[in-house]
C-alpha cells in the first residue's frame, strides 16, 4: 500500500512539471514587453502651449484612438493570436530540437576531437620547440650590456 501511495505521489509530480497554470492577471510577469508597447495617447499626440485645438476635438481624439487601439489589439489577436502560437510554438520546438540533437553534440564531439589534436599539438611543442628556445636562451644568457655616458 506504502508503495501505491509514493507511486501516485511520483506520478502526481511528474504531471505538475508539465501543467503549468496560467495568470490572467499579470500576462507579463517577466517584464518582457515593458517599454516596447506601452503606447498611450500622451506618448504619440502632444499639444505644446498656445497651439490648442477644441476640448471637444481633444477628448474624441483621446477616446477613439484609445478605443481603436484596444478593439484592434483584440481583434487582431483573437485572429492571429492562435495561428502564431503555433508557428512561435513550432519554431521553438525546432530550434530546441536543433539544439539538443544537433549543436550540443556537435560542440561535444568537437571538445573531444580538439583535445586529442591539442595533446599532439602540446607534445610536438615540448618536443620541438623548448629544446630551441632553451639553447637560445642560454646563447643569450651571457649578453651584457653596459651604459657608458660619453661627454
Amino acid at each position: 500500500m506504502a508503495e501505491e501511495q509514493t507511486n501516485l505521489e511520483e506520478r502526481i509530480i511528474i504531471k505538475d512539471q508539465h501543467i503549468k497554470e496560467i495568470d490572467l492577471v499579470n500576462r507579463d510577469p517577466k517584464h518582457i514587453n515593458e517599454d516596447v508597447v506601452k503606447v498611450d495617447f500622451e506618448d504619440v499626440i502632444a499639444e505644446p502651449v498656445g497651439t490648442y485645438s477644441f476640448d471637444g476635438v481633444w477628448k474624441t481624439s483621446y477616446t477613439t484612438f484609445t478605443v481603436s487601439k484596444y478593439w484592434c489589439y483584440r481583434l487582431l489577436s483573437a485572429i492571429l493570436g492562435i495561428p502564431l502560437a503555433v508557428i512561435w510554438g513550432f519554431l521553438f520546438a525546432l530550434i530546441s530540437f536543433c539544439h539538443i540533437w544537433a549543436v550540443v553534440p556537435c560542440i561535444k564531439s568537437y571538445l573531444i576531437e580538439i583535445q586529442c589534436v591539442s595533446r599532439i599539438y602540446s607534445l610536438c611543442i615540448h618536443t620541438f620547440c623548448d629544446p630551441f628556445f632553451e639553447a637560445l636562451s642560454k646563447i643569450c644568457s651571457n649578453i651584457r650590456v653596459a651604459l657608458r655616458k660619453e661627454t
